[in-house]
């Protein structure tokens, strides 16, 4: 394990490239996960709900993250290996499908470099060091978050709850912050939204956000600390103005339509990730 952590230590290039290669693969993934977590829940709700209702269910065909292959949205064929190699198969099919001709979309390539440049950026933090694999995961599972989301105003309990039973984990042995600072960020970070939630409520009658941002910001208060969350809360407040005002110019949001608030908090989370010692210590310093 000691030659194994030197190697990594001193052949920095070698260590980038493999981060990044696992990037793109694991973009591939989460691919995969965006598309067919939110069908497998609602399938699943329904079911229930059938259940409820004394309905009877038709048994479906398997349906789940490794069933059925991936195939072509537009003609059904099953896509073989060679299709499904992260960006190049993307790049040499010129983004276009090898069997009908029908267009690729171009969000399969860009998540692939967004898991990419965000690894690219973990190691460029944390190096060789134990916090390099948790701020992986870290990004990762906010990416995949964020994309949800968007499609779907949903976050899955799937993802944020064992996020922040993650966090709560690594901190055991203070790999970010002490297990008591990471416990009461949880807290903090849960009841804070869920009290600006019922006070708009009840002040409007209306429902202002999800549940699903709640859990997404314990678990970054119990990856962070309890002094993390206000920070995330105003870097989510301006990334949110920033996202709402770029997707009203680009014409992909109406008044209709209601603004995800998680994409802006992954984002602060990802921010604080990187940032969050600097942003801390330029906020306390300016607040007192």
């Amino acid at each position: 394990m000691a030659t194994l952590s030197q190697w990594l230590t001193t052949n920095q290039v070698s260590l980038y490239v493999i981060v990044i290669l696992l990037g793109l693969l694991i973009g591939s993934f989460l691919n995969v996960v965006i598309h067919r977590l939110p069908l497998m829940l609602q399938r699943e709700w329904q079911q229930e709900c059938a259940e409820l209702n004394g309905a009877s269910t038709a048994t479906e065909p398997t349906f789940n993250l490794c069933t059925p292959r991936s195939r072509c949205p537009h003609c059904q064929q099953q896509l073989s290996a060679l299709d499904n190699i992260p960006l190049l198969s993307w790049l040499f099919l010129r983004g276009r499908c090898r069997y009908c001709k029908a267009g690729i979309s171009k969000r399969y390539p860009l998540i692939e470099l967004s898991a990419a440049a965000l690894s690219a950026f973990a190691i460029w933090r944390f190096g060789a060091s134990p916090q390099l694999l948790a701020a992986l995961i870290f990004s990762w599972a906010l990416l995949c978050m964020t994309m949800i989301d968007i499609d779907h105003l949903l976050l899955p309990d799937n993802l944020t709850l064992p996020l922040l039973w993650l966090g709560l984990l690594l901190n055991i042995d203070t790999l970010f912050v002490s297990l008591q600072d990471a416990v009461l960020g949880a807290a903090i970070g849960y009841g804070v939204l869920w009290s600006l939630y019922w006070v708009f409520k009840l002040a409007t009658g209306k429902e202002g956000m999800g549940y699903g941002d709640f859990k997404l910001l314990a678990a970054l208060g119990a990856w962070f600390g309890w002094q993390a969350v206000l920070p995330i809360l105003l870097l989510s407040s301006v990334a949110g103005s920033i996202l709402g005002l770029s997707l009203m110019a680009s014409k992909r949001l109406s008044a209709e339509r209601a603004l995800p608030f998680g994409p802006a908090l992954a984002l602060a989370g990802w921010i604080y990730l990187i940032w969050g010692q600097q942003l801390t210590s330029w906020y306390w310093s300016v607040a007192l």
